[in-house]
């Protein structure tokens, strides 16, 4: 009978050790759900704070949507507009020349390297072009290249030129980037 209480005794302790166990886990639950404000209020709130950014976001994709006509419109007159391939080294040698001609300017050499551009109908052409005058007539030659819509400078070197006696005189090293059409 000594034995029987014991066990009794050690199943009422272990009860009542579980149950103070399960009282601390709830209470710990319990408290991390009011420390959060969960009020139907601030749960709306929430909610329409998310619906207008999805919503934004959706306007601005059918912005995109709408405006892809006349963007694609852009692109072709784009293409239109650049020089064919067959003259279009001989029309930038010439542009150019005549820029360089313009702002007094000296260009000495021109070199080009054509990449063609897969599924697109167009050429990238990279301009290795050295040019030489004093400073006003240089910063001349780049203010009509960089009016220029025909061309992109890639990057620019400076360097002085030195002649026999001759002092102020500049040299630079451009390497630009223009498309020419390669397709009918």
């Amino acid at each position: 009978m000594q034995s029987d209480f014991t066990f009794r005794r050690q199943a009422i302790i272990v009860g009542v050790g579980l149950l103070v166990l399960a009282d601390v886990a709830l209470a710990v639950y319990s408290w991390q759900l009011s420390s959060s404000p969960h009020t139907p209020q601030h749960i709306f709130e929430q909610q329409e704070l998310q619906r207008k950014m999805l919503q934004g976001d959706i306007d601005r994709a059918q912005k995109i949507r709408n405006d892809m006509p006349n963007i694609k419109k852009d692109c072709d007159e784009f293409e239109r507009a650049l020089p064919p391939a067959s003259s279009g080294y001989s029309s930038v040698t010439s542009d150019l020349g005549g820029i360089a001609r313009k702002s007094g300017s000296r260009l000495e050499d021109l070199a080009f390297k054509p990449t063609k551009i897969e599924n697109r109908g167009t050429t990238e052409v990279l301009i290795d072009a050295t040019v030489s005058g004093d400073y006003r007539s240089i910063m001349q030659f780049l203010n009509g290249v960089q009016r220029s819509t025909n061309y992109e400078v890639d990057t620019l070197s400076l360097a002085t030129e030195s002649n026999q006696g001759t002092s102020g005189g500049l040299k630079i090293s451009l390497h630009l980037k223009t498309y020419f059409r390669t397709a009918a």
